[in-house]
């Protein structure tokens, strides 16, 4: 803990560090990828393999130009980290509204396989939010750790740790002002985690337009999933 807390107080300039990992965004596009090649066939807006085969195209750039970690970005780089989200997220939503679609006009009788779609159109909501959140925010994940503080675009979202430094001293020596801190994929993920959740910010708060209307996209999906479809299967069950 000593160690710990004596590694918070020592600055780290964010443009000396090695970068964010890569791992966790390259695990959590797959899982997206993978939940949708197992929603059934009829919420698919294409044949099954095509829009996880053109994801995966769009991965394997990225992951060539920063393979460990995220230090190097370019236009085109950051054109097709933002194509593959938007990707990902279009199909979602789309997925989503056949859903809603299946239960309103169609009858579906098979409360159990709809139950399964819910669960899993919800998981990828909460996937691709966080990995929209986190490629946007202060101009991305490389440009947060390799720019100086003041060269970064403004923020959208305010972390806690962004107006700890005047708490008590073992939670001011994490704090943004005080160790450098930057926030990672894991951030944003609880953060699309609790506002799929609570359908609102928690101890999170969105500053910018386009973080507030990514939450409300974000929230009113969840919020269709949780009393609508989910309700609506359950009482097909019954």
């Amino acid at each position: 803990m000593a160690r710990t807390r004596a590694d918070a107080n020592t600055r780290h300039p964010r443009h000396e560090r090695r970068g964010e990992a890569r791992l966790p965004a390259v695990v959590a596009t797959l899982i997206a990828i993978a939940l949708y090649l197992l929603l059934p066939q009829r919420l698919l807006i294409a044949p099954r393999y095509v829009l996880p085969s053109l994801e995966c195209l769009l991965l394997i750039p990225l992951i060539a130009i920063n393979p460990k970690r995220l230090t190097r970005q370019s236009a085109t780089f950051r054109v097709l980290s933002l194509t593959l989200v938007g990707v990902i997220a279009v199909s979602n939503l789309v997925a989503l509204t056949i859903l809603i679609h299946e239960l309103v006009y169609a009858g579906v009788k098979d409360g159990r396989s709809l139950l399964v779609a819910a669960l899993q159109v919800w998981l990828t909501n909460i996937i691709v939010f966080g990995l929209a959140y986190w490629e946007l925010d202060r101009g991305g994940p490389v440009t947060r750790t390799q720019a100086p503080r003041s060269a970064l675009p403004l923020a959208d979202f305010r972390f806690s740790q962004d107006e700890d430094a005047d708490a008590v001293q073992e939670v001011a020596d994490g704090a943004s002002a005080t160790s450098d801190w930057v926030p990672t994929l894991i951030d944003y993920l609880y953060l699309s985690t609790t506002n799929s959740t609570a359908f609102s910010p928690t101890d999170t708060m969105p500053l910018s337009t386009r973080a507030k209307a990514m939450m409300s996209v974000q929230g009113i999906s969840a919020l269709l999933i949780s009393l609508l479809v989910i309700a609506r299967a359950v009482s097909i069950l019954h």
